[in-house]
């Protein structure tokens, strides 16, 4: 029972984090990003949120602090909004996931060629 509820906090977050990223951090050095996952522990303390920059490709150091700096100052809002008792920690996390799934099948794609040139 309870990972079901952390499963529909995660969506909840998901979509909060999300649209306040958008619409209320104002940060110069924030350029959109992507929410791709959100994983919220069992007791509601934490909540993972991987993240890459819209478009795909590296991330610059000023980006990751403008992250770090959003994920302190939305965690009040974000608790109140969803009526938490204790807002989550949220930490950010750079998702790597869909750049390592793109390398991999361009991999598989070359071998497939390379197979097939040899028949």
């Amino acid at each position: 029972m309870g990972s079901y509820r952390a499963e529909r906090v995660a969506e909840l977050v998901h979509r909060e984090v999300a649209e306040r990223l958008r619409t209320e951090v104002k940060d110069p050095r924030l350029t959109p990003v992507s929410i791709t996952a959100v994983d919220v522990s069992r007791d509601l303390r934490t909540a993972r949120i991987a993240w890459m920059p819209l478009g795909g490709g590296a991330a610059s150091d000023e980006l990751k602090g403008a992250i770090a700096d959003a994920a302190r100052a939305l965690r009040g809002p974000v608790g109140r909004a969803l009526r938490l008792r204790n807002a989550p920690e949220l930490v950010f996390v750079q998702d790597e996931h869909t750049e390592r799934a793109a390398r991999l099948t361009a991999i598989l794609d070359q071998l497939s060629r390379d197979r097939e040139g040899e028949e």
